[in-house]
């Protein structure tokens, strides 16, 4: 292991980030669980950052993956593509979004960025309205309207970026008020915001904030904004790379929990739709889908091996009824985790829904972020034999849970065993 660990150091960038004191490589997987070069094995609470959705080696996706493999792996959007034009109807219907059109890129911050290009091109303007706490990707547009520091390596952008409050709840100046009185400072602050400014393209918002630390505001707060953008035409785009696909399991989109006013203009995938093959993708309205007035191609987004995975993927996920296994055990979940954090002075918060759950640690007696504490309780967590992932915006204090959306009540208890048991070696 130390010998790739040289050889990684040697050729890839200094700023790739690597997990735990010493790095580990995942060889195979099956179900929930992964297994390491040396055979150990882990149950995975965190599925390549939310992107193994279903489950590790999960037959049908491997079989549908196989089998198109040997008929035609890739023919690139200048022809006809059966499997893309099929995954395509499904997730239009899907979507909520009405007369709308789809399209396919490799990753979430090429979606986020493709959306970026739609709404600014649609509203001739390059004003882009964006979450504090937020992460939309790695592109240089989308690094641009990343609001966590962190994973913002530049202060260049194309885009001009104006920061709202509201996607953290339980942190900055309007912590203190109940749901309702949050979301109206919320919509005032916006309002008086837009007061000062020329008129954005659109405001991009992740349902749940995932490199954030899995924060999100009251039910609500983005239909209340998009009243607010509505009067402008300013557009609402929906970032789903992380809380698509009924993750959260109250709804198969983040945004649904926001939905009073209506869908948003567009909203962006990505991660779980592929079960680990590159998929990402927009939809967006046919008005602002096509407002594009030069030719566009994807050499690799919609490619027939993908696309196959991911109607694999999705049928599998709607046949078993995932999102109400995720709503079903996240739920059991999250409250065994506050039971065990109950009496540990370093857990600040347990928080999220579903399957996509934070529990964000603190300095004990202070609301000061504890982020060597994350890297303990990462550290001890593995050596248990649970992979989990870490986030937020205030020093990577918060540890992210995330498992397979397929996961059983035995496994999860199995999993908060194991965390518990991190969380009291750190505190």
């Amino acid at each position: 292991m130390n010998d790739l660990y040289d050889r990684h150091r040697a050729v890839l960038p200094d700023w790739l980030a690597l997990y735990y004191e010493e790095p580990l490589e995942i060889t195979h997987g099956e179900g929930r669980y992964v297994w390491d070069a040396e055979g150990r094995r882990y149950l995975d609470f965190f599925g390549g950052i939310l992107t193994t959705m279903t489950a590790h080696a999960l037959p049908e996706v491997t079989k549908a993956v196989s089998e198109q493999a040997g008929r035609i792996i890739h023919s690139s959007t200048l022809y006809l593509n059966r499997p893309m034009v099929e995954l395509a109807e499904r997730i239009a219907q899907l979507s909520g979004i009405p007369d709308a059109r789809v399209f396919f890129t490799t990753s979430g911050t090429e979606a986020n960025d493709t959306a970026l290009l739609l709404a600014t091109t649609y509203r001739r303007s390059n004003t882009i309205l964006a979450m504090r706490n937020s992460y939309h990707g790695r592109s240089f547009s989308s690094i641009g309207i990343t609001g966590n520091r962190g994973w913002s390596p530049t202060s260049l952008s194309p885009l001009q970026t104006l920061y709202v409050h509201g996607g953290v709840r339980s942190r900055g100046p309007f912590a203190h008020l109940d749901d309702d009185a949050f979301v109206a400072a919320c919509v005032e602050d916006l309002k008086d915001l837009l007061g000062h400014t020329r008129a954005p393209a659109a405001l991009i918002a992740e349902p749940i904030q995932g490199v954030g630390g899995f924060t999100s505001p009251p039910d609500g707060l983005y239909a209340a904004f998009r009243d607010v953008l509505r009067e402008q035409g300013i557009l609402w785009i929906a970032d789903e790379v992380q809380t698509g696909w009924g993750r959260t399991g109250e709804h198969f989109w983040g945004w649904q929990a926001h939905g009073r006013s209506g869908p948003p203009d567009m909203l962006t995938f990505a991660k779980g739709i592929g079960n680990g093959m590159s998929i990402g993708g927009v939809v967006a309205r046919a008005e602002i889908m096509n407002c594009l007035d030069a030719n566009s191609i994807s050499t690799f987004g919609g490619t027939q091996i993908t696309m196959a995975a991911g109607l694999a993927n999705l049928n599998y996920l709607v046949e078993h009824d995932l999102q109400g296994n995720a709503r079903r055990v996240g739920g059991m979940l999250i409250e065994r985790l506050r039971a065990a954090a109950a009496g540990l002075p370093g857990v600040r918060e347990v928080r999220g829904r579903g399957l996509m759950i934070g529990v964000e640690l603190a300095r004990p007696g202070t609301d000061e972020a504890d982020p060597s504490a994350a890297a303990a309780v990462l550290e001890a967590a593995r050596e248990g034999g649970l992979l989990i992932g870490k986030g937020g915006g205030h020093n990577t204090s918060a540890l992210r849970i995330a498992p397979p959306l397929s996961l059983t009540v035995a496994e999860a208890e199995e999993g908060a065993a194991i965390l518990e048991g991190a969380l009291r070696a750190a505190y």
